[in-house]
């Protein structure tokens, strides 16, 4: 049998706020433009995630 193995990447771990403040905070201590700008894109797509995530716990507004 063959397992599937799945990669995961720094978005997939990005599921709270406090989680991309902090992802945010060492991408800036590092001072290298290049990790910033790397850490923000990773956190435009975790924001999409997240959003999604708070919508589908909101109540239904439909009857």
């Amino acid at each position: 049998m063959t397992e599937k193995i799945t990669v995961l990447g720094p978005v997939d771990y990005l599921d709270s706020w406090e989680m991309v403040e902090a992802f945010l905070a060492d991408a800036y201590e590092t001072g290298d433009a290049a990790s910033i700008a790397e850490a923000i894109a990773i956190v435009a797509r975790a924001k999409i995630r997240i959003d999604e995530a708070e919508e589908a716990q909101k109540p239904s507004s439909c009857s």
